[in-house]
């Protein structure tokens, strides 16, 4: 079987459709041999993913989350792999962090009121249900209600950077957040560069934090796109990842698990880097 890879996916820990054990199943089902659970500002879903992945010895579960943070030239997420996940100081940060994510979708929520959508937060909470709460469960509640068409069109049209809807939150500095997952003795690598208005630029600022990757394969960007942060990778001797930013959610638009070629010599890399820093791989 030829190895295939996909280190950016949600579950319902946070704002994806399947729980982590699902998704291990659709993971292994997808034929991935590597994969990273990456759940927004929380950690739940990673011991049961690794419980579930016991079931699959061909398939190795890389235990990750997704920080989210802001700058005035965009938002920049960035991920951790091979954390230690059960350190209590990282957890207690998160949910902070998840807090943070309440408190914007109430605002959101009345926001949405304002404009005429009558959503109601009781809905979104049902829609999150354990989950941590955000945008994407607001999104849901739009589509349900017909105020949208799509997912995609909620953050387009309504809750997006700049939309009528938007509500900033409390959130880390990119650089405090590539700090967290170092201290946790996690990778951490910059997420789909181009949510910010200059890469490179990024780049510079994470590399002395200990930033060690970039997601260079990412679902939706062009080949032009993926070679020009291949070659910003290689210029910042950074590990180029990717994923499909697995969700669940939009069928429509969204790439299926697993839809992201990754080249496997960078994932080896990946996994060697943590190896040789003495993380636990398996």
């Amino acid at each position: 079987m030829k190895a295939k890879a996909d280190l950016h996916i949600h579950s319902n820990a946070s704002d994806g459709r399947y729980s982590p054990a699902e998704i291990v199943k659709m993971a292994a089902a997808a034929g991935l041999t590597v994969m990273a659970l990456t759940d927004h500002d929380t950690v739940a879903g990673l011991a049961p993913a690794l419980d579930a992945a016991g079931e699959f010895p061909s398939l190795r579960l890389i235990p990750g989350v997704e920080i989210s943070t802001d700058t005035t030239g965009g938002e920049v997420h960035v991920l951790g792999y091979f954390i230690d996940y059960t350190d209590p100081q990282f957890k207690s940060s998160l949910e902070r962090m998840r807090n943070s994510r309440a408190i914007r979708t109430e605002k959101m929520v009345s926001k949405l009121k304002e404009l005429g959508c009558d959503v109601e937060l009781e809905r979104v909470r049902e829609i999150a249900g354990s989950g941590s709460l955000g945008r994407a469960h607001v999104a849901q509640a739009l589509q349900e209600k017909g105020y949208t068409a799509s997912f995609k069109e909620a953050f387009s049209k309504y809750i997006g950077r700049d939309c009528p809807a938007y509500v900033a939150r409390e959130k880390l500095t990119p650089a405090e957040a590539v700090q967290l997952i170092a201290e946790v003795r996690g990778l951490p690598v910059l997420a789909h560069p181009f949510t910010t208005t200059n890469p490179e630029k990024m780049v510079m600022e994470l590399k002395p934090h200990g930033l060690v990757g970039m997601e260079v394969y990412y679902a939706g960007y062009l080949p032009a796109e993926t070679n020009n942060l291949l070659n910003l990778a290689q210029k910042y001797d950074l590990i180029p990842t990717g994923g499909t930013d697995y969700h669940g959610i939009d069928s429509a638009s969204e790439i299926t698990l697993g839809g992201t070629d990754i080249p496997m010599r960078f994932v080896d890399k990946l996994i060697a880097l943590a190896e040789q820093r003495g993380l636990k791989t398996s």
